[in-house]
């Protein structure tokens, strides 16, 4: 099955030469790569066209972003891959592979939180627990039935069928916007978090801090699993960029 690669962007310029090597190094390539440029400052849509990475321009949020790049490509596995995330060389034979199972709806890498000066072993370490914890704590019906919460940082893929009959995702939303598709996803098929890895940047907890950073992701989490000011919760959540 051929693999389409979504990057929803929004002034990525300075990660974008890594993320062309990266996109470069896939072996093999995927069927389709396509950028969607959320109205960013710093000429991140031009950047990605000159490095070769075709782009299009999509109204800002990442669930729309994410939307308008699955409506303009046709691969039958869809990948949201967020541009400081880096795959392995194999991802896309990965992808291909673990939906050659025709029970498994959606999937992710587990996500290493990285960056130039440390690897955050806690926050990565929470990261691959709430997948399993979270839904069996506030969706415990739906953890039975083979649902897991995966996250932008994992680089998740998912069955193109399965994303369009749920009406992909819900561009209401500022944050949280993977957590509520995960849970819509459920009655097609299971979610797996695969024991493969992806870097993703540190940017973000480098900004705020380890712990604070870990707050911050856990409270969001509880008002999101609570479903209190579902569709506010983007104000607890700051752009580093």
């Amino acid at each position: 099955m051929s693999v389409a690669i979504i990057i929803p962007a929004g002034n990525e310029a300075t990660t974008l030469p890594r993320l062309a090597r990266c996109l470069a190094s896939l072996d093999p390539q995927p069927a389709e790569i396509l950028l969607v440029d959320g109205d960013s400052s710093d000429g991140t849509l031009a950047l990605a066209q000159a490095l070769g990475i075709p782009a299009i321009r999509a109204a800002k949020g990442r669930g729309r972003q994410c939307n308008a790049g699955v409506a303009a490509t046709t691969a039958p596995i869809v990948l949201i891959l967020h541009a400081d995330t880096w795959l392995p060389d194999d991802a896309v034979a990965v992808a291909a592979r673990t939906m050659a199972d025709p029970r498994t709806v959606l999937a992710g890498f587990t996500a290493i939180l990285a960056g130039p000066e440390k690897t955050r072993w806690v926050t990565s370490a929470h990261n691959w627990l709430k997948t399993f914890y979270a839904p069996a704590l506030f969706r415990p019906w739906l953890f039975v039935r083979g649902g897991r919460l995966l996250f932008g940082d994992h680089a998740m893929f998912m069955r193109r069928t399965a994303f369009e009959a749920i009406g992909g995702f819900d561009e209401s939303l500022a944050v949280m916007e993977e957590a509520d598709l995960c849970v819509r996803i459920v009655p097609h098929g299971r979610t797996r978090l695969l024991s493969r890895t992806v870097t993703t940047s540190d940017r973000r907890v480098a900004a705020w801090g380890e712990w604070k950073a870990n707050w911050i992701y856990l409270k969001i989490g509880i008002r999101w699993g609570l479903g209190v000011r579902v569709k506010t919760l983007g104000t607890l959540y700051p752009d580093v960029r």
